[in-house]
């Protein structure tokens, strides 16, 4: 990459197949955080005029993320993507300091503010982005599968913090649905898509405790049952690394699923099914968070409005 061999790009290559492996994070995330730090690593080069040595990277401080940033925007990278490049970019970092034997010391950064609109669903890649970063920056490789697996069954199933918490080792495998039991004890059956899958089969396959009988699916890190307190913590600090807005919480995945749903054609009835709702009334509401964000678009793109 860039003009200058730079010996730091050694542990780029490293640190994929560290993300790969032993982190099991997908192909996507793997690229993505690696190019990051591609980026980095020749705008650093750049930025000095020298060869980036390993040691430069634990050295980088605020005042150069910043201008990395600004280079980023400047080449017309929306405020969403410059936060998790800066994500990214952290992580890296945090990599680097752990393999020269350093605590990491990640300069404080702020993310990119986020324009104030309307509030309105993830879109799905704010979604997806939101997993794969709680998972990623989980303090062990098992915990952040498993967070990744919580939060895909919101966003990919529609389920409450509460029904994915309920799941029990008689839930496995998971096939292409799932019963859960929601509120007044009312029970659904509700689809899980292949990556959903895929991510709990790894999750289960990482978890250092065993998960049989009728064990919670979703363990704490002392392996008793998981706080809900704590996907909701996972999901805070997510949001802030990527500088999303604050209405993005764990029930808000569940929001996106429903709103992304009802776009795509699916009609009320079977939409309140899906989320388990008592009556229409409580589900209609998404057709006006659809009309909120239609309208948003309206105002924004129109030349008349």
């Amino acid at each position: 990459m860039g003009d200058l061999p730079h010996p730091a790009s050694a542990l780029v290559a490293q640190w994929g197949g560290y993300l790969a492996n032993d982190r099991r994070r997908s192909a996507h995330t793997v690229r993505a955080y690696v190019g990051t730090a591609h980026r980095l690593i020749d705008f650093l080069g750049g930025y000095s005029g020298e060869a980036v040595e390993p040691e430069a990277l634990v050295a980088v401080g605020a005042a150069d993320l910043r201008a990395f940033l600004a280079a980023r925007r400047g080449s017309g990278l929306g405020a969403a993507s410059a936060a998790r490049e800066l994500s990214g970019v952290r992580a890296f970092l945090t990599y680097v300091a752990e393999q020269q034997g350093r605590a990491p010391q990640v300069p404080r950064t702020r993310a990119p503010r986020r324009p104030k609109t309307l509030p309105r669903p993830a879109a799905p890649d704010e979604a997806m982005a939101l997993a794969e970063d709680a998972g990623a920056f989980a303090s062990e490789p098992w915990i952040g599968a498993r967070d990744l697996s919580i939060l895909l069954l919101l966003y990919g199933s529609g389920l409450r913090v509460s029904e994915a918490l309920s799941l029990t080792a008689r839930d496995l495998p998971i096939g292409e649905t799932i019963r859960v039991t929601g509120k007044r004890s009312k029970m659904r059956v509700v689809p899980v898509v292949k990556a959903v899958r895929e991510a709990i089969v790894e999750y289960v396959r990482q978890c250092p405790y065993p998960i049989a009988d009728g064990a919670p699916l979703f363990l704490g890190a002392r392996g008793g049952p998981l706080s809900a307190d704590l996907v909701r913590r996972a999901v805070r600090a997510a949001r802030v690394r990527l500088g999303l807005p604050d209405t993005l919480t764990p029930h808000a995945l569940r929001h996106s699923f429903a709103t992304h749903l009802l776009a795509r054609g699916a009609d009320l009835r079977s939409l309140q099914e899906l989320l388990g709702h008592a009556s229409l009334s409580s589900t209609q509401i998404y057709t006006k968070v659809d009309a909120a964000h239609l309208l948003d678009v309206y105002r924004h793109a129109h030349p008349r409005a």
